[in-house]
């Protein structure tokens, strides 16, 4: 067919609840800042630009100038003009907040958090936190630095250690950002977190991001779900400058294609239903602060994006590209002619560097050069980074003027008190799962006992037993799935609150979220974000082949967060739930692509102690046990895997199996010997399919033949390591694992922390013993292709008995 003749036609976006605003239709009736406003904001942004550039200098090839520089005008406006939030109380709840997603633009974050606080201490040092909860001067000497760092100001100044990207060890940062568009998909599940908390008067989630950070997937879809809920509370400022790390034109602008992606931050908001506003001068403060103003004004109950147009590394000497991850040499000519501008501006000199040679030497070209006392270079280093500092700081002090930043953030806190925040009447109480008395891991709720002979599935009891908590907590827990809500049982976490999805305007008292459809990756930085606001706990649902990948960098960035959190404030993880549903080679009808035996080796010993707890029930009793024991550890992410098929509850009782409670050690004698007779070995299994086959199909036969076994499971591998060491010993001895054979529905290394001993460890038992994926098919057939079905079990228990006997 002939495309010739046949014009295309206009296409237009439907019908949007979000509103696109142009900034030179709305500055036209704004009165916001005088000119002499102007001037000092001027003023300081040239003061925090160089901060940005001496933080670069001194820890050279490392952090990232350019963004850091061209979100600083709009970034300025929120922390000093717009967002309500009292800087004496980092931690409290009503605050607004300010999240990077843009992680890698830390060296703003540190510079304008350090300035800001260095105004409060010159003019109003009353108002500032205790000194562990202040962004320090001194603290920027720590910037990219180990805490094991030390250098002597450093560890006399007791700097805190800043990582390249931001996480919550820092005052005012609530999550670690920084990984592939992890930071707004949290940033958007912190703004959940408060709006669930404190309904329509919730405090605002101000993110800020750039367009190459909205390029991965899971902003997308995190956008989906921002306008699916009508998370109103969301502010995301976007530094919109063209400029990767690989490209200076990463969207399409006008004719001329994108590098990247074919749309612009306008199209991609208003795409997703955000009100939309654009700044076509990112650096211009009148508009920067009318345009933020005008967003805290809008009352339509939908997100909204500022879009401001920029230009990376602006006034730095390095534009582009070019400043994203690189800028000017160590206290190079450029570095000096950057700083220079200051130095005109305010009448002074920075301290200049000149490194100390000890001696000249022949180089192996025959020429002489100096060689240089390395620890003599570094503590003058730092030295001159201080000095340099100490330049800055009496800048701030002889400028009065610049009092007026640090009234601004004084009327924070007044406007803040005025906004008077409260929580909502029948708030989440997830305190209660902490204290209430129905919660124990040795006590099953009557709700939820499950009846031997009786038939139900794994994934079921998850979902009710969660539902029970949600119950205890007032609606403490959300559940989401990708688009399995049903198929995954995770739907009955909102079991007795209002049907459908959560909508924050129309339907804010259902327990059931929408993030995107089929989006395991913002659903699990969503409820990471959700998380760390505190007030809730969210369940992520999906195959565990898929889940356990895709959410596997917010699982980290989590973990990370909440470590850091702890470590400089104290208090406890807060977890989400990562539920790995159909997990196994049970789920054999999907085939290979979905029935995936790796899933736990993706999060099992992955981890520090105590941040992942991950739990492999192997019948639908040992539910309530393991979910109680692992929130109660709090660990950072609580993951259970559940299988799909529905299961015949084992009559633990008739076959001498020990009480489903036990499973909450982690690992426990699901079948003890008797002492009286003659040991033939010991067996430790793990997973549901495998562990089901072995007590119906092979225990029956070997108690007929008289067989004398111990026979372990393993419920939790971090449950189990958390016991103290003779508690561990009592249940599991180390000579058991010398000796004992294993049988495991995952992979291979999983074992290897129970079967220690070397012959045993070559003849595990696991579904890629044979050398290859597992074909299609129901449950029976997967596991004897994989040689772990109940005949094949039985004929290697004999083996094992005979080489235990030998």
């Amino acid at each position: 067919m002939s495309t010739q003749n046949i014009k295309p036609k206009d296409f237009t976006f439907g019908p949007r609840r979000g509103k696109y605003y142009d900034i030179n239709d709305i500055i036209k009736n704004s009165t916001l800042i005088t000119d002499d406003e102007v001037k000092k904001f001027e003023k300081l942004d040239l003061i925090y630009r160089t901060l940005c550039g001496i933080l670069y200098n001194f820890v050279p090839t490392s952090g990232h100038p350019g963004g850091s520089i061209s979100s600083g005008r709009f970034v300025q406006g929120v922390v000093y003009k717009t967002a309500d939030y009292d800087i004496k109380n980092p931690m409290l709840d009503a605050n607004d907040m300010v999240v990077y997603a843009a992680g890698h633009k830390a060296m703003g974050l540190y510079a304008m958090y350090a300035l800001r606080n260095e105004l409060m201490r010159t003019f109003r040092v009353s108002e500032l936190p205790d000194e562990k909860n202040q962004m320090r001067f001194e603290d920027l000497l720590g910037f990219r630095r180990n805490p094991t760092n030390q250098a002597p100001l450093f560890v006399n100044f007791k700097s805190k250690a800043l990582d390249g990207h931001p996480t919550p060890a820092t005052p005012f940062v609530k999550v670690a950002t920084g990984a592939s568009g992890v930071g707004v998909p949290a940033s958007f599940g912190l703004a959940l977190g408060a709006m669930d908390y404190f309904g329509e008067n919730a405090p605002k989630v101000h993110v800020v991001e750039g367009e190459g950070g909205m390029t991965p997937g899971r902003v997308a879809e995190a956008f989906a779900a921002a306008s699916a809920m009508r998370l109103h509370n969301i502010i995301i400022h976007i530094d919109f400058n063209q400029a990767s790390i690989d490209s200076n034109k990463v969207c399409r602008e006008g004719e001329s294609k994108g590098d990247y992606v074919q749309w612009n931050p306008m199209e991609f908001a208003y795409l997703h239903d955000f009100n939309v506003i654009y700044v076509d001068d990112g650096k211009d403060y009148k508009k920067v602060l009318a345009a933020q103003t005008f967003a805290k004004s809008l009352d339509n109950k939908m997100p909204t994006s500022i879009v401001y147009r920029t230009v990376k590394g602006w006034k730095y000497g390095i534009e582009g590209k070019g400043s994203h991850g690189a800028g000017h040499k160590f206290c190079s000519p450029e570095y000096y002619e950057f700083v220079s501008t200051f130095e005109k501006e305010f009448g002074v000199q920075f301290p200049r560097f000149e490194a100390k040679a000890t001696e000249v030497l022949k180089n192996e070209f025959g020429a002489m050069v100096p060689k240089f006392d390395g620890d003599w270079n570094a503590i003058n280093i730092e030295k001159n980074y201080w000095d340099t500092l100490l330049m800055v700081r009496d800048v701030i002090a002889k400028n009065k003027d610049l009092s007026f930043f640090a009234d601004a953030i004084y009327e924070s806190k007044t406007r803040l008190k005025s906004l008077d925040r409260k929580p909502r009447e029948n708030r989440p109480q997830l305190e209660n799962l902490y204290r209430d008395e129905k919660v124990n891991e040795r006590i099953i709720p009557s709700e939820l006992k499950v009846t031997p002979g009786a038939t139900t599935t794994i994934r079921a009891v998850l979902g009710s037993s969660l539902g029970y908590l949600n119950t205890v907590t007032k609606g403490a827990f959300f559940g989401v799935a990708a688009d399995l809500l049903g198929s995954t049982s995770i739907n009955l976490v909102g079991t007795g609150f209002e049907a459908g999805f959560y909508d924050s305007v129309d339907n804010p008292k259902s327990r059931i979220l929408s993030i995107g459809g089929i989006c395991e990756d913002a659903m699990g930085a969503m409820m990471a974000g959700l998380g760390a606001y505190g007030k809730n706990i969210g369940a992520s649902s999906s195959y565990g082949a898929f889940i356990s990948a895709m959410e596997h960098t917010a699982a980290r960035l989590h973990g990370i967060g909440e470590q850091n959190k702890v470590e400089a404030y104290g208090g406890e993880y807060n977890p989400w739930i990562l539920v790995n549903a159909h997990a196994g080679l049970k789920t054999g009808e999907d085939g290979p692509t979905h029935a995936d035996p790796q899933c736990l080796q993706l999060l099992s010993g992955n981890f520090p102690k105590g941040v992942v707890i991950t739990l492999t029930p192997w019948e639908p009793g040992e539910v309530w046990p393991l979910i109680v024991a692992g929130l109660k550890k709090r660990p950072a992410v609580l993951s259970p895997f559940v299988t799909r098929p529905n299961e015949v509850i084992v009559d633990r009782k008739a076959m001498n199996l020990a009480p489903a409670e036990d499973a909450a050690y982690g690992l426990y004698a699901l079948r003890k010997t008797d002492p009286k007779a003659k040991l033939d070995g010991s067996i430790v299994l793990q997973e549901s399919g495998v562990t089901i086959e072995f007590v119906t199909k092979v225990l029956p036969k070997l108690d007929k033949e008289g067989y004398n076994l111990n026979v372990y499971y393993v419920s939790s591998a971090e449950l189990f390591e958390l016991l103290p060491q003779e508690k561990r010993e009592e249940i599991f001895p180390e000579s058991v694992a010398l000796t004992a054979f294993g049988i495991t529905g995952f992979t291979l290394s999983t074992m290897f922390k129970w079967i220690t001993g070397r012959g045993e460890r070559r003849r595990i038992l696991h579904p890629f013993r044979g050398g290859w994926f597992l074909g299609s098919g129901q449950a029976e057939a997967v596991l004897k292709q994989a040689g772990l079905d109940g005949d094949s079990l039985y004929k290697e228990t004999i083996e094992y008995i005979k080489r235990f006997k030998a």
